[in-house]
């Protein structure tokens, strides 16, 4: 009998690891590779399970570095989203292992007379009822994870697609006060059950609210960019709207500017004005662009004004249909800032060597995009925002001079993390006169 709950327990608590590792999975990926995936699943076994004892600060604080470094090792993401997942899923782990552990203790001893240990001398039916207690706590674990899993699987999702470093920050920063909590608890009140239990409770609940409250930060940011989209959009199609009715007129009318020309055949200076003229009436209807995003189609148009209104020749070759797996505000960080940050570099020009060119398409399973513009020849050698040595009269961008420099100097950084979200990757190239910011994005199956 006690054999076929020693089975039932190993398989309970392979199918709590196996929870775990799924909830885990849903808030930071595991690698890709499934030789990988393997040993992943037992090390997250051999963790998720690990009991922590009263005063034990050497589990508590190895326990604590073993997951950080499983999570490192085992798990894709950025360096902010793998401290928070150890801020997150630690507390709550060693507070339900501690609680199950320390409960199914008080009660088998509290029904059995047996001494502090089975190398004391436990009678059969000790060690059947201690087995039975231990199974069963295994289960009101694997329940609770269960449980944990299914309320949670839809905030994990959300919340790491759309949080930036500060919002992490800022959670992590709620996360240290259920870290700290149990830490201080277990350690310093171990015997004072009255305490230890809701002070663990409350951290397990604190844990997932925060969860949760990521979620929400994460559902008003992504609320407040659609409207901003939204106005964007209604912006977009106001100006459409304007300029075709503007455009009818100036067709309507070009047939009489048509004769007008006819008969100033004979005066040259007078025909020349005439058509720069109508150059210029028609020029200002030549900024919208069709390139199968239509939200990208409102950037290219900004930017294309924009870059008009300095003097900077704009040319957009740009077929992105193929990138509507980009999420919309990826795809303003992406080519937003490298045009911004092309047209700055533009300005320091002299205006007949303004140029800025965008292009994107599809080639084989890769987006590639491409935004390139004439620049400055920079004297000192120094490193670009990739880290990539540029050498000595190199022509740089990345080096704002605008006064909001904080803000402005992770443009091409937030590029690359944008790029990365989806295991693209940036490249930069300086010489002849030009600076070239590459991207290129794996389409998805």
């Amino acid at each position: 009998m006690i054999r076929f709950l020693d089975g039932i327990s190993f398989v309970l608590g392979w199918s709590y690891a196996f929870v775990f590792l799924v909830m885990l999975h849903t808030f930071l990926p595991l690698r890709r590779n499934w030789l990988v995936r393997i040993p992943a699943f037992y090390f997250c076994g051999m963790l998720s399970g690990v009991i922590i004892y009263s005063n034990d600060f050497a589990g508590l604080f190895g326990a604590m570095l073993g997951f950080f470094l499983y999570v490192v090792v085992f798990h894709r993401g950025k360096w902010i989203e793998k401290i928070t997942a150890v801020l997150v899923f630690y507390p709550a782990m060693i507070a339900v292992n501690y609680m199950m552990q320390h409960a199914g203790m008080r009660i088998f001893f509290s029904v059995t007379d047996a001494p502090g240990s089975p190398s004391m001398g436990w009678t059969h039916q000790q060690l059947l009822v201690s087995t039975a207690i231990h199974m069963v706590s295994l289960l009101v674990r694997l329940v609770f994870w269960i449980v944990a899993w299914r309320f949670l699987r839809k905030y994990l999702r959300q919340i790491t697609s759309s949080l930036t470093t500060k919002m992490w920050i800022i959670v992590d920063v709620l996360m240290l006060a259920p870290f700290v909590a149990i830490f201080t608890i277990i350690y310093f009140m171990p015997e004072n059950m009255m305490i230890v239990y809701p002070i663990c409770a409350a951290s397990i609940v604190s844990s997932f609210g925060c969860i949760y409250l990521a979620s929400y930060i994460c559902n008003s940011v992504q609320t407040a960019f659609h409207a901003q989209e939204l106005e964007m959009k209604q912006s977009y199609y106001r100006d459409r709207v304007s300029d075709e009715e503007r455009v009818r007129s100036v067709y309507h009318d070009l047939k009489n500017h048509l004769l007008v020309l006819q008969a100033q055949a004979g005066k040259g200076q007078e025909v020349q004005a005439s058509i720069q003229g109508l150059q210029e009436q028609i020029q200002e209807y030549e900024n919208y662009y069709q390139t199968g995003n239509e939200y990208l189609d409102i950037i290219i148009r900004d930017k294309a004004r924009a870059a008009q209104e300095r003097q900077i020749d704009f040319v957009a070759s740009v077929s992105f249909a193929e990138g509507a797996f980009i999420e919309p505000l990826d795809i303003s960080t992406i080519f937003g800032n490298a045009l911004d940050n092309a047209i700055e570099a533009s300005e320091r020009l002299a205006e007949e060597q303004r140029m800025i060119t965008v292009k994107a398409n599809r080639i084989r399973e890769l987006l590639v995009i491409m935004v390139e513009n004439n620049a400055m020849v920079e004297t000192d050698s120094q490193k670009n925002i990739f880290g990539e040595r540029m050498d000595k009269k190199s022509l740089v961008r990345n080096k704002t001079t605008k006064e909001d420099t904080f803000a402005h100097g992770f443009g091409l950084a937030n590029i690359r993390n944008a790029v990365q979200k989806y295991d693209g990757q940036c490249s930069v190239k300086t010489g002849e006169g030009k600076f070239t910011l590459k991207m290129v994005i794996p389409i998805p199956a």
